[in-house]
């Protein structure tokens, strides 16, 4: 199966599988519709939701390869990012506004990198209120931002591995690889919960899936460029396999 970073001819009619970089504060259906209005594609989807606040990979399905999305649902992800110890917010990221501060100058590297080797391997999750499952038909977010709070019933996820890169207080930068439906801020909110002090989610960017990875994507200004240039496009795409 051919994996592509930049659209050809057969974009809109057989459909394509397309790596792109998604920006900083676009929803991942922001990237979808601004990809139909560009290149007047019909029917597009998307693997794996970025939240607002995160950046990096997404895998992108057009036309007749709409059916492959259930092919990467199952890959594990990569992502870098930074959480900052001492604050904590609703969402656990910046979507919302910082509502409690703690102390966290007790908090060293040494007790960092004991935390996180608490988090690695096979563990149950509950998804945030601010997120997109579904509650009687209504994702999460929408009770969340008329301030109710429900009962969510806890997902098995796994960490395969979680590390500490970087610690200059209050700011924490990390890498992890997990599975499939792995909240990276329940991640650091749980963390922060086990340093006694709070942790929210202030940088965050997926840099693969599977064997695909965001060097190998294009951006969205790339993206809109090359539809002018469609007839010099040359082919700068890579070939992968989905593992069965």
């Amino acid at each position: 199966m051919e994996i592509t970073s930049h659209p050809s001819p057969k974009f809109q009619e057989e459909g394509e599988i397309l790596l792109v970089d998604k920006p900083l504060d676009w929803t991942s259906f922001d990237v979808i519709q601004r990809l139909r209005n560009c290149w007047g594609i019909r029917k597009a989807g998307h693997s794996g939701t970025l939240d607002p606040k995160a950046t990096g990979l997404l895998i992108v399905c057009t036309g007749r390869q709409t059916k492959s999305i259930d092919q990467f649902a199952n890959l594990e992800k990569e992502y870098t990012g930074t959480f900052q110890i001492g604050i904590q917010t609703p969402s656990f990221d910046l979507e919302t506004e910082v509502t409690q501060r703690s102390d966290c100058s007790g908090v060293t590297l040494e007790l960092l990198e004991s935390t996180v080797k608490r988090f690695v391997g096979r563990q149950l999750q509950t998804p945030p209120m601010y997120s997109a499952v579904k509650h009687h038909g209504k994702p999460l977010y929408e009770y969340a931002r008329r301030g109710k709070t429900l009962d969510r019933k806890p997902k098995h996820i796994e960490i395969h591995e979680l590390s500490i890169l970087s610690f200059a207080p209050p700011e924490v930068s990390f890498r992890v690889v997990c599975s499939k439906g792995t909240y990276i801020r329940s991640l650091v909110s749980d963390i922060g919960a086990a340093l006694g002090c709070g942790a929210t989610l202030i940088a965050l960017r997926r840099t693969r899936i599977g064997s695909f990875r965001v060097e190998d994507a294009r951006t969205i200004e790339e993206l809109e460029r090359l539809k002018d240039e469609r007839g010099l496009l040359r082919n700068v795409g890579h070939e992968h396999r989905i593992p069965a």
